[in-house]
């Protein structure tokens, strides 16, 4: 399973984009300002995409690009599928896809064949995607968020972990410490002379992802990366993040483990060659909530 990074800041500018997240090449993790490096072919060839909130840096190339895949696939049935938190559903109804800002192509080309479908999606719950599972995280954040985690079918797969947007969430490492974590993206947008407006807005900084570091599995031994960094802040977080390892010696944290996240960066994580999951051990699935009017039933894709 390859991960590519298609934007990672937490503003824009030269060479900056916004989260978004390329599964392989047909499933999305948000979809900022960084889908725009797609291609048209690489846009038509994603099938469901995850949005972590309805942060406008997470959603900005959402509207376009269901616009371009729709119109690429005109005369021919084809939905894509973004599973997210009932709030984010309803915002995105409410004020994205409203007929006024964007057309609603929850209900184009006709409701019964639209170009996007819903699909709600709660914390602890885990879609499956043609052989892939992703599961949705606790998030601390300003706006209903979750992080996700996303590995190859074999249940002995590593996790590539992406926090999205959050504040201090112990729920967050917890869950961590549970999992066969193979590599973590960790937002961190301020520098700590900015802890004020980083608690205010629910954001991390490096001393308060030292907090949150100090919660991992004694053993953890992943590659940590961190994101969304504020384009103004990035010198000073990174000379920030580089005095953890001082200030934390009983701990391997620092450069080594922790580096920044560029865009182009390629995840790679194995997972095809263990054997499969015993019988006696249950699939991690979660039943799916029960879906009301305002959402289309679910769709699990096929295999791969």
């Amino acid at each position: 399973m390859k991960v590519r990074v298609l934007g990672c800041s937490g503003t824009i500018g030269r060479d900056s984009h916004t989260s978004a997240f390329l599964v392989d090449d047909d499933i999305l993790v948000d979809a900022g300002t960084g889908a725009g490096r797609l291609s048209l072919d690489e846009m038509c060839s994603i099938s469901t995409i995850f949005l972590t909130h309805a942060h406008m840096d997470h959603i900005a190339h959402l509207p376009m690009l269901v616009d371009a895949v729709s119109t690429a696939y005109a005369g021919r049935p084809h939905t894509m599928h973004v599973w997210a938190l009932p709030a984010t559903i309803e915002a995105l109804r409410a004020h994205i896809f409203n007929g006024s800002i964007w057309p609603d192509f929850s209900r184009l080309p006709s409701p019964d064949a639209p170009a996007l479908r819903y699909h709600p999606i709660a914390v602890g719950q885990t879609v499956e995607v043609a052989g892939r599972f992703v599961e949705a995280l606790p998030a601390n954040h300003s706006v209903p968020t979750v992080g996700y985690a996303v590995r190859a079918g074999n249940w002995r797969s590593p996790w590539w972990v992406c926090s999205g947007d959050t504040g201090p969430c112990p729920a967050f490492w917890r869950r961590l410490v549970q999992m066969n974590v193979g590599e973590l993206a960790i937002e961190c947008a301020f520098s700590n002379r900015c802890e004020a407006l980083a608690q205010l807005s629910l954001h991390l900084t490096p001393n308060l992802l030292a907090e949150g570091l100090e919660m991992m599995a004694p053993d953890a031994d992943y590659p940590i990366y961190i994101f969304h960094l504020k384009r103004a802040e990035v010198p000073l977080i990174l000379s920030e993040v580089a005095d953890l390892a001082e200030r934390n010696p009983h701990r391997r944290i620092g450069t080594a483990r922790i580096q920044r996240l560029r865009w182009g960066h390629v995840f790679e994580l194995a997972g095809d060659a263990l054997p499969p999951m015993p019988e006696t051990m249950p699939m991690p699935l979660m039943p799916e909530p029960d879906l009301n009017s305002a959402f289309s039933p679910v769709d699990i894709h096929g295999g791969r």
